[in-house]
C-alpha cells in the first residue's frame, strides 16, 4: 500500500481530451435535440477521412509526454486522429463530426477543439524535435458529408507556452484530488470494522468480496437479509481500494430504499475516520428543480453558463463534503446555479464511491460514458439485490415499436414536413403488411432479426435527426408533433442500437391486433450482455438474499467459470418464525371461492392477533376484491392499501404508520414484487405478521411462454426459468420482510396449496418449513398445520 506522503511523489495521470475540456469548457446547457448515433458517426467520419490519407501519413497515432509544474510530474496520453504531410509541413489533424450546419461552427474553430491539435502538436514537435508544427482542424458534417478545414501553424515555443498553461489550469484540481486520495488511503488504514464485533455471516461475506476483489474475479453471494450485507461488501470494497487493488466503487441498486441504506454505511464509516468522496446519482425526473423538458438555456438559470461555474463548483463541494447525497447536491447546485442533475454526474467522475441505479453500470444508454477505462479497470461494482437484475438486464437490451405512433406522425407531418410523412408511412405501410401476415394467430416468433423493418427505420432515423435539429417542429403550433417525432425517433434508435446486439439469444416478437401491431426485439437471455458490461471493471460483487437457486443466478447473470459463490447460512434461529400453511387454491379459476376464506382468516388475525402486519397479494385486482371482502366483515382494525403509482411522499407515509405498541391492529395490503414486498426494514414490533398469497408466478402470456420455450430448447426446465424461479423470489422477499434481527419474532402466513409441493416446497428457505404445532391466536382449528 502507498503510505503516507508517497502519493504527493506519484506522477498525475491525465488523458489529452480531459484535460483540454477542463480547461477551457465554458458555455451553457444546450437542451434542443443530440443525435444518439453521435458516436457511431464519429467512428464512421473519422475512417472515411482517414482513408483518403497518403500512405505515409499515420492515424491513431498513440502519444506520451512529460511536464513538470510546481514540482509535480504531469504524464499526459492521448491519440491523435492523423499525423499528415501538407504541402511539405507535417501537420495534426484532429476531426470532429458535427450535426450543425457548418457555417454555424464560430469563428475558425472551437477553442477546445483547437487545444487538442496544438496539445498533440506540442507533444509530436517534442518528440521529434520539431520546430514548428501545423495544426489542422477537419469539421465533418455528419448527414451532409461537408469538410470544412481550419489551419495554424505555431513554433514550438508557442507550443510548449500552450501546454504548460493547459496544465497550469488543470493543476488546482489536480491538486486538491492528490491531497484528497492522500487523505482518503490513511484514513482506510485506520478504517475498522465500523461495529464492535461481526454478525453471524459478515465475517466470512466480507473475507470473500476481498479476495474476489485481489484475484480480479466476479463473486455471486447468497446471504439472508439482517446480517448488514451492504456494510459486509463495502468495507471490504474500501480496505480494496486502500491496498491499491481498486480505485472506485460502484454500489448500484435497482431501488432508492436500499440506496439509502449504502448511504447510512458510509455515513457509519465517515464517523469513524473513512475520508471518502461519495455521491448518490438521483434521477433527472426527481433532482430537476424545473420540468426536466426546460433542461436548457432559455428556459433555465442552471443551465444558462453552466459550464462557465461548473469548474467552481466541483472544486467546492470536493473540498468540503464527502458524504454528497441528493440534499448536498441540492445545496451545492443552488450555491453555484448549476443544474444539479448534470452536476451530481460532473462529481461522480471525481468521486471514490458512486450509489447509483443499475442503468448507471449496465444499460448502454444511460451508462456513464465519460468514464476512462483507467478507471473501470480499477472498478469495483457492487450489485445489491442482485435478483432483481435478471429481468431488468432483459427490459434493457430488449426494444419495441408500435404501428400507431408512424400512423400518427404520417398525418401530422402532412404537411409539416412531406419526408418524414414519407419516412414514417413507409413503416407503417409495413407493419400493416404484418398485421395481414399474422391475422390468423395475432403473433408471431421469428428467430431472425426483422431486417425489413429495421431497413425502414434508418432512414426514417435520418429524416428524423435533420427535422430535429432544425427545431422546426418545436414551435407552438406543431409542439405536440415535435414530441411525438423525438419520442418515436428514440424508440426507433433504440431498435438500430439492440439489432446490433441481437444473436441466438434474441427473438423478434410480433403482435398483431385490429388496431395496433407490436414489433419486439425479445433479449431472452441477458446473461451473455450482463457480463460483457461489468468485462472492463476489475470485480462485480452480485449479492442478494434471494439468489435461490443460485445456478439459476450464476448461469442469468453471466458468471464464467473461475468466478466464486458464497451462500452465508441464516443467522435467525426456526423459533423466531412461527410459519403457517392456509393451503387454498389461489389459481385464477379458483380466486372467486379463495377470497373470502382468505378475508375471514384476515379478520382472525385482525382481532385476535395485535400488531402490525403486511398482506402481500398477486396483483392489484385480487388485493382490492380481498380488501373489499376485508372491511366488509366490520373489523376493528386500522388498514392502509398500496396502490399503483404512489409518490415518494406516500410510499413514506406508508411505511412512516409501522410503528410499534399501537392499540388497535394496522393490516397493510401490498403487492407482491412492489416497493413495499423488498428494500423495506421494520425491525422489532413495528411488524409482527407477513402473509404472503400465492407463489408469485409472473401472469402466464405469450411472452411468457416464448421465454418458457426457449429455455426448455436450451436443455433448462423452461416453465422454472420462465415461471417458478422469479415467482418464487417475490416470495422470499416479502417474507423476509419480517425477521430483520436476532431479537425479532413473528408469524408468517403462506397461503396456496403449491408451497407443499416440488418444486415450491424446495425453494422455501430452511426456517420456513418448519412452525410450531400448538395453536396461535387468530390462527383458526382448522388451518392446516403443515409439515413440508
Amino acid at each position: 500500500m502507498t503510505g503516507t506522503g508517497d502519493r504527493m511523489k506519484e506522477p498525475i495521470n491525465i488523458s489529452v481530451r480531459p484535460l483540454v475540456e477542463y480547461v477551457h469548457r465554458s458555455g451553457s446547457i444546450h437542451g434542443g435535440f443530440r443525435t444518439n448515433s453521435s458516436m457511431l458517426e464519429g467512428t464512421r467520419v473519422h475512417q472515411l477521412i482517414q482513408k483518403s490519407y497518403k500512405e505515409h501519413d499515420r492515424k491513431e497515432v498513440h502519444l506520451r509526454t512529460e511536464i513538470l509544474y510546481e514540482d509535480a510530474l504531469f504524464i499526459v496520453e492521448g491519440r491523435c486522429d492523423g499525423l499528415i504531410e501538407l504541402d511539405g509541413i507535417w501537420t495534426v489533424d484532429e476531426i470532429k463530426s458535427v450535426s450543425i450546419p457548418l457555417e454555424d461552427i464560430p469563428g475558425d474553430g472551437q477553442p477546445v477543439h483547437w487545444a487538442q491539435a496544438f496539445l498533440y502538436a506540442y507533444m509530436i514537435a517534442r518528440e521529434e524535435q520539431r520546430n514548428s508544427m501545423q495544426a489542422q482542424l477537419t469539421y465533418v458534417q455528419a448527414h451532409s458529408g461537408e469538410i470544412q478545414r481550419f489551419r495554424r501553424e505555431l513554433s514550438f515555443a508557442e507550443l510548449e507556452t500552450f501546454a504548460l498553461r493547459m496544465v497550469e489550469g488543470y493543476a488546482p484540481y489536480a491538486f486538491l484530488l492528490r491531497a484528497h486520495a492522500e487523505k482518503r488511503d490513511a484514513s482506510i488504514a485506520t478504517l475498522a470494522f465500523p461495529f464492535d464485533t461481526y454478525r453471524s455471516g459478515q465475517r466470512p461475506l466480507a473475507g470473500s468480496v476481498y479476495k474476489t476483489i485481489a484475484e480480479g474475479v466476479n463473486l455471486f453471494a447468497k446471504a439472508p437479509t439482517g446480517i448488514g450485507k451492504t456494510v459486509s461488501t463495502l468495507f471490504p470494497a474500501i480496505k480494496a481500494i486502500g491496498e491499491g487493488l481498486a480505485s472506485r466503487v460502484y454500489y448500484v441498486t435497482a431501488r432508492t430504499t436500499t440506496r439509502a441504506a449504502a448511504e447510512e454505511a458510509y455515513a457509519k464509516m465517515q464517523a469513524q475516520g473513512l475520508h471518502m468522496h461519495v455521491v448518490t446519482l438521483t434521477a433527472k425526473d426527481k433532482i430537476c428543480f424545473k420540468d426536466e423538458n426546460d433542461c436548457d438555456a432559455g428556459s433555465c438559470s442552471m443551465c444558462e453558463g453552466y459550464y462557465d461555474r461548473i469548474n467552481g463548483a466541483v472544486s467546492d463541494i470536493l473540498a468540503n463534503e464527502t458524504l454528497m447525497t441528493r440534499a448536498v447536491i441540492e445545496y451545492y447546485a443552488r450555491k453555484h446555479r448549476v443544474c444539479p442533475f448534470e452536476f451530481s454526474l460532473d462529481v461522480a467522475y471525481a468521486s471514490d464511491g458512486i450509489i447509483s441505479d443499475y442503468n448507471y453500470v449496465f444499460d448502454p444508454r444511460i451508462s456513464l460514458k465519460r468514464l476512462l477505462e483507467e478507471h473501470k479497470r480499477k472498478g469495483v461494482v457492487l450489485v445489491d439485490e442482485a435478483h432483481n437484475l435478471v429481468e431488468r438486464g432483459r427490459d434493457m437490451f430488449s426494444a419495441e415499436m408500435l404501428k400507431s405512433s408512424f400512423l400518427e406522425l404520417k398525418k401530422e407531418f402532412k404537411l409539416l414536413s412531406p419526408e418524414i410523412a414519407g419516412a414514417a408511412s413507409a413503416v407503417n405501410a409495413h407493419m400493416i403488411a404484418l398485421r395481414k401476415l399474422y391475422a390468423d394467430t395475432g403473433k408471431a416468433v421469428n428467430t431472425e432479426a426483422p431486417h425489413e423493418v429495421l431497413g425502414l427505420l434508418a432512414p426514417f432515423v435520418e429524416a428524423a435527426e435533420r427535422e430535429l435539429l432544425t427545431g422546426a417542429g418545436s414551435t407552438s403550433s406543431s409542439g405536440a408533433a415535435y414530441t411525438l417525432l423525438l419520442d418515436t425517433y428514440f424508440a426507433a434508435q433504440n431498435m438500430l442500437r439492440i439489432a446490433a446486439l441481437y444473436d441466438e439469444r434474441y427473438v423478434t416478437y410480433i403482435e398483431a391486433g385490429r388496431s395496433e401491431v407490436r414489433v419486439k426485439l425479445f433479449c431472452l437471455d441477458p446473461s451473455h450482455l450482463l457480463g460483457q458490461a461489468v468485462k472492463g471493471y476489475r470485480s462485480a460483487i452480485y449479492f442478494s438474499a434471494t439468489l435461490t437457486p443460485l445456478a439459476y443466478y450464476r448461469d442469468m447473470l453471466g458468471a464464467r467459470e473461475e468466478d466464486y459463490t458464497l451462500q452465508v447460512p441464516s443467522p435467525f434461529h426456526q423459533e423466531q418464525w412461527d410459519v403457517r400453511l392456509l393451503p387454498l387454491s389461489i389459481r385464477y379459476r379458483d380466486r372467486e371461492r379463495s377470497k373470502g376464506a382468505i378475508a375471514d382468516m384476515l379478520a382472525g388475525l385482525a382481532e385476535e392477533r395485535k400488531g402490525n402486519m403486511l398482506v402481500f397479494f398477486p396483483s392489484y385486482p385480487y388485493l382490492r376484491e380481498v380488501y373489499e371482502e376485508f372491511t366488509a366483515r366490520g373489523v376493528s382494525a386500522d388498514t392502509l392499501v398500496q396502490s399503483p403509482g404512489m409518490t415518494e411522499p406516500e410510499r413514506d407515509h406508508f411505511l412512516e404508520a409501522f410503528q410499534p405498541g399501537q392499540e388497535r391492529t394496522l393490516l397493510g395490503f401490498a403487492v407482491l414484487g412492489g416497493v413495499f414486498a423488498e428494500g423495506v426494514d421494520l425491525p422489532g414490533d413495528r411488524l409482527n405478521g407477513v402473509v404472503v398469497v400465492g407463489v408469485g408466478l409472473p401472469q402466464i402470456g405469450a411472452e411468457r411462454d416464448v421465454l418458457r420455450d426457449y429455455f426448455s430448447e436450451q436443455g433448462r426446465n423452461g416453465f422454472n426459468y420462465a415461471y417458478v424461479y422469479p415467482g418464487m423470489n417475490k416470495v422470499l422477499q416479502a417474507g423476509g420482510r419480517l425477521i430483520r434481527t436476532e431479537h425479532d419474532e413473528g408469524l408468517l402466513v403462506l397461503v396456496d396449496d403449491r408451497f407443499a409441493k416440488e418444486p415450491y416446497a424446495s425453494l422455501l428457505p430452511e426456517e420456513w418449513r418448519s412452525y410450531r404445532l400448538t395453536e396461535q391466536a387468530g390462527l383458526r382449528k382448522e388451518w392446516i398445520d403443515y409439515e413440508f
